[in-house]
């Protein structure tokens, strides 16, 4: 049962309902915030050594990627080739194929001609 702030003399359900019909009030807590901040945890910092490593990761990443991509583009090329060589072409696709690309490159340019 909630009792009636007003006969109990409880202060800080006063303060709060004093809040409720004016929002603009500060209601004063003696220092309690800044005694609770105070007493936080510092956020724990990420390691000095942390953001060199992770930089030369992606180095090696990209270096890895960039030894193997010769022989990946081959090995795609030769077999985009021969699935299309394989695959005989009519002049309804490529009709298709022409207006696709056309779609594309007036979409690009409409992109890049745009103002903002």
């Amino acid at each position: 049962m909630v009792s009636d702030a007003g006969s109990n003399g409880d202060w800080l359900e006063q303060a709060l309902r004093a809040d409720a019909l004016e929002p603009s009030t500060y209601v004063a807590d003696d220092g309690f915030t800044a005694r609770v901040l105070e007493r936080l945890p510092q956020p724990a910092a990420l390691p000095a050594w942390r953001r060199p490593v992770v930089t030369l990761l992606w180095l090696v990443l990209a270096g890895a990627v960039l030894a193997a991509l010769p022989g990946l583009f081959y090995d795609v090329f030769r077999g985009l080739v021969a699935t299309l060589a394989a695959q005989p072409v009519r002049l309804p696709q490529i009709a298709i194929a022409l207006a696709v690309l056309g779609a594309l490159a007036w979409s690009s340019l409409v992109y890049a001609m745009r103002e903002e």
